[in-house]
């Protein structure tokens, strides 16, 4: 599988990465709940298949306990992303989530996800939203690099988008940012461009856009964004919509890594075969930017 450098980091990752959302189990939110077994199938899966790097977040539920349980005996074959700045409460039917950024919730966060995920760091410690202005002042920025300092992270990210995102780029102080960014939401790719000319790593999260028009759970939005364009019309012969949706994700030349959620093995199978398909040819990947443009005006 292709790899590339994320950033200014020595990461060597996988182009095709895993977001372990919906492992998050019971009692959280949406409709695709997968048991344990299931869980502990697909992580399995997803290291096997070769993908190096794997997202998660101490408030997507049990996703980082079950990543620890279940793979911790081969922390050495993957790069382990989670998050900060997360408060929740867990109801007897739902997870409530909020982000708060205050020094205490950064460290109650690691501290409890490196217990979850039975590992003494991660590589990556992205906030989970926030803005440049707030986690400055709060002094928040030096907490993520304090606890570098201290071996429990090897690397500090945002994970953002507009309006807060140029900001924070222009702070230069980040190793990595996730951003969303697909052919049907190509909002980010000016900013993605941005964020990697400040020798940042790249992290793309919706690079699927949820599976198009064909997903199993409907995005009225997205899919009337794949109608107005046409795409239809594009869409080369023996080529399915997600695979065209993932390959031109792919195509971004400042794409490190992008992050696909699945608990579908079958649906893993067609994500890596689209991985390795490569790039879009250069004309395809101009026109459905041409068409979605045409849509949605130029991008930021």
């Amino acid at each position: 599988m292709k790899k590339k450098r994320l950033g200014r980091t020595e990461l060597q990752v996988t182009q095709l990465g895993y977001g372990s959302m919906g492992i998050r189990g019971p009692r959280t939110w949406g409709v695709r709940v997968v048991d344990d077994r299931s869980a502990e199938k697909m992580l399995h899966a997803v290291l096997d298949a070769g993908i190096n790097f794997i997202d998660t977040a101490p408030d997507y539920g049990l996703s980082e306990e079950r990543i620890g349980k279940y793979i911790g005996s081969r922390r050495s074959e993957f790069y382990l992303a989670t998050k900060c700045g997360c408060a929740y409460t867990q109801h007897p039917d739902r997870i409530e989530i909020d982000h708060v950024w205050r020094p205490e919730v950064v460290e109650a966060n690691i501290v409890t996800s490196l217990k979850r995920l039975q590992t003494d760091y991660v590589d990556v410690l992205q906030f989970h939203g926030g803005d440049a202005e707030t986690l400055e002042r709060r002094g928040l920025i030096d907490k993520l690099v304090d606890l570098r300092s201290q071996g429990m992270i090897r690397f500090i990210g945002a994970s953002s988008s507009l309006p807060s995102l140029s900001a924070l780029i222009e702070l230069n102080v980040f190793d990595t940012f996730q951003i969303p960014y697909s052919c049907l939401s190509p909002e980010h790719h000016q900013l993605i461009t941005k964020a990697a000319a400040s020798g940042a790593g790249i992290i793309v999260r919706g690079g699927i856009a949820h599976g198009g028009p064909d997903a199993e759970i409907q995005r009225p939005a997205l899919n009337d964004i794949w109608k107005t364009a046409k795409l239809d019309e594009v869409l080369p012969k023996g080529m399915t919509r997600a695979e065209l949706i993932l390959r031109y994700t792919l195509s971004h030349p400042h794409c490190d890594t992008a992050i696909i959620g699945t608990c579908d093995e079958a649906h893993l199978a067609e994500n890596l075969m689209a991985s390795a398909g490569g790039p879009l040819a250069a004309d395809l990947w101009d026109e459905i930017t041409i068409r979605v443009r045409g849509v949605d005006g130029p991008p930021s």
